[in-house]
């Protein structure tokens, strides 16, 4: 997990979904960079479309 959130960070990635299963291993991951990322753990596809869609509806809403 610290090697994806790193890369995420590099890459200009803000928001990023991981495993609920996962949630703890960020521990890993230096605290600046974690500061920068705003992580979801989700447990299933439907949250994942959530966050998806609500994401999209917040661009879609900025951009009009």
């Amino acid at each position: 997990m610290k090697q994806k959130l790193l890369a995420a960070h590099r890459a200009g990635i803000t928001t990023v979904l991981i495993p609920a299963r996962n949630e703890p291993d960020p521990d890993d991951v230096p605290d600046d960079v974690l500061s920068r990322l705003t992580v979801h753990p989700v447990s299933d596809v439907r949250e994942v479309l959530s966050l998806a869609l609500s994401a999209a509806e917040t661009r879609d809403s900025v951009a009009a």
